[in-house]
């Protein structure tokens, strides 16, 4: 089901009247699941959100639609939304195009958004490496060689994890495929 047809299905769906026509709406980031901020929308909003793309609220405040970003050009791309069990709450994953509190934070709690998983630890760890290079870095040391060592690393260490997955080791083939995820990072 696309955009349009979920906001569609939702709108029918949704409890209006327990909440006087509005629906509060929780918002994450969808790739590191920070929740960013809570608004509300209404029937018009979510209809604005799906021709958009961009996520659309209902000012309380002004008593009119409001396009997060419209003045800061943060804009808040949507990418699914859904209703909770009772129909009374939306939760909408987006991708932020900057920070999302009027205040200039990241989240509307002064938090950081970033993932706290080990995966996206290490792509900002090579981000770092190769944005800040250091001559101790082996990975500042793959990007100062180019693509084309890179590859070859990958391509080496593919070789390496296809050998550790025939012998049945599995420490060794644990690393060897952590070093594959490492090398196809960078």
């Amino acid at each position: 089901m696309n955009l349009t047809d979920t906001i569609n299905k939702l709108i029918e769906t949704l409890d209006w009247k327990k909440v006087d026509g509005l629906i509060p709406c929780i918002v994450q980031d969808a790739t590191t699941s920070s929740v960013l901020m809570m608004a509300y929308v209404s029937a018009e909003s979510l209809l604005a959100s799906a021709k958009s793309g961009r996520l659309v609220f209902y000012s309380r405040s002004r008593e009119k639609l409001w396009l997060k970003g419209e003045e800061s050009g943060n804009f808040l791309e949507l990418i699914s939304i859904k209703s909770d069990c009772d129909n009374d709450t939306l939760l909408a994953q987006v991708n932020p195009a900057g920070p999302v509190c009027h205040t200039g934070t990241d989240t509307c709690w002064k938090e950081t958004n970033q993932s706290t998983s080990t995966f996206h630890r290490l792509e900002r760890t090579i981000h770092d490496r190769r944005d800040n290079p250091s001559a101790k870095s082996y990975t500042a040391s793959l990007f100062a060689k180019g693509i084309n060592k890179v590859a070859q690393k990958v391509g080496e260490e593919a070789v390496e994890l296809v050998i550790e997955a025939k012998d049945d080791d599995k420490d060794l083939f644990l690393n060897e495929a952590a070093d594959l995820m490492y090398h196809y990072l960078v």
